[in-house]
């Protein structure tokens, strides 16, 4: 991999911080380790400036380039997952029932690793600033740091991130012009029964049964209610009821993600959903109350970004290990925020055959780590190049 050999030079001390990162993992916005290690290595590699506290714990590091110009902005999240880890690594995690089971230990550290070369060289026109963003697992930190005017403040005209992919090639990148990952919604619904001995089902208005048929009827949305070339999913991911064999219980909840990328599908599932629970209520004899949450919008990249960027990507992992049309995926992602006020590009970096991502036994491969800060610098210096002086 022809990565940047300045920050091949210094890929061990890389591995330090990610392994570092990765045995102090924090959740959502309360992440004050996290920030604190990595304002303090930012201080270290020079940058001009480090603003901390946006979106409690996020931070927004400046480099001034050698000439004038743009502001380019690179983001990595940095929060970690409430799971208990399993890798056995020496380097675990510290923090029981948390892990960086994602890889944003990664992310940080690439990042960290691109601020380090380009506030050595700036060998750039601009500005770049490096945005550490908390709760992109759940919250939606970037949207708070959008919400908060990072993107104003800092005059930032353009953003880009990277997110680990377990399963690709390790070095290799993909992603595709347009939309790329889901808007995700979330559904919760409530049934009210009454309950009673389980021999005498007809003194009870049971809603277990309830439960059972507004899981079914829900399924119905996407295989009777909307267009079959549109990409949507909606699972039933809980249901809790019950306590005991012969009792028939009062309550059940169930709870479940929608996933979509045309708002007019968005809106047909929470109207159809809606329909289907209060029908369902009636015809069991129970009452039901839906809440349907409006999620992370869908990830779009800008098609010339996404296009720049799989061309800086096959500078640096070569033209055969770049898929720049890879199609959409289900998953989402909050960095949606930034690219709804931004044009910019999201990429996966491959990490090889590891666990996949959530996964207790999930750890980031530190040998794409350097790819990943070659990719950061170089987009850097390709879209904000020095003009060098006539003659020189």
């Amino acid at each position: 991999m022809p990565i940047v050999n300045r920050i091949a030079d210094f890929s061990a001390d890389m591995t330090e911080w990610r392994r570092h990162l990765h045995t102090i993992p924090e959740l959502g916005f309360d992440c004050p380790k996290t920030a604190a290690f990595i304002a303090e290595r930012l201080r270290e590699f020079g940058v001009d400036a480090v603003h901390e506290g946006i979106a409690q714990t996020g931070i927004v590091a400046l480099i001034e380039g050698s000439e004038p110009g743009p502001t380019i902005g690179l983001r990595a999240d940095f929060d970690a997952l409430p799971i208990h880890e399993e890798t056995e690594v020496d380097y675990a995690s510290t923090h029981p029932g948390k892990m960086h089971a994602c890889g944003h230990d990664g992310h940080t550290t690439m990042l960290l690793g691109a601020a380090r070369y380009l506030a050595e060289t700036r060998r750039f026109a601009g500005r770049v600033a490096l945005i550490f963003q908390p709760a992109e697992e759940s919250g939606g930190g970037a949207d708070v740091m959008v919400q908060e005017g990072i993107l104003d403040r800092f005059d930032i005209s353009e953003v880009y991130a990277l997110h680990n992919a377990p399963g690709f090639e390790p070095g290799g990148f993909y992603t595709t012009p347009g939309p790329l990952m889901a808007a995700v919604d979330t559904f919760h619904i409530d049934i009210q029964g009454v309950g009673g001995h389980g021999a005498m089902p007809h003194e009870t208005c049971d809603p277990v049964i309830a439960a059972c048929g507004i899981a079914q009827a829900i399924q119905t949305i996407v295989s009777r209610n909307h267009y079959a070339l549109d990409d949507l999913v909606v699972s039933v991911t809980q249901i809790h009821t019950g306590t005991v064999d012969n009792v028939i219980p009062d309550t059940a909840y169930l709870n479940g993600t929608v996933r979509t990328f045309d708002p007019r599908v968005q809106q047909m599932v929470q109207e159809r959903m809606t329909a289907i629970v209060a029908g369902h209520a009636a015809s069991y004899g129970v009452t039901a109350e839906l809440r349907y949450d409006i999620g992370y919008p869908a990830t779009i990249n800008d098609s010339d970004k996404a296009g720049f960027a799989a061309d800086i990507a096959r500078e640096i992992s070569g033209e055969n290990r770049v898929v720049a049309d890879a199609g959409r995926e289900m998953g989402a992602e909050d960095f949606a925020y930034m690219l709804l006020k931004r044009p910019g590009a999201y990429l996966f970096l491959g990490q090889g055959d590891t666990a996949g991502l959530h996964h207790p036994k999930y750890n980031f491969n530190d040998e794409v780590a350097p790819v990943g800060a070659s990719f950061f610098a170089r987009l850097v210096e390709r879209a904000q190049p020095l003009v060098m002086a006539e003659g020189a």
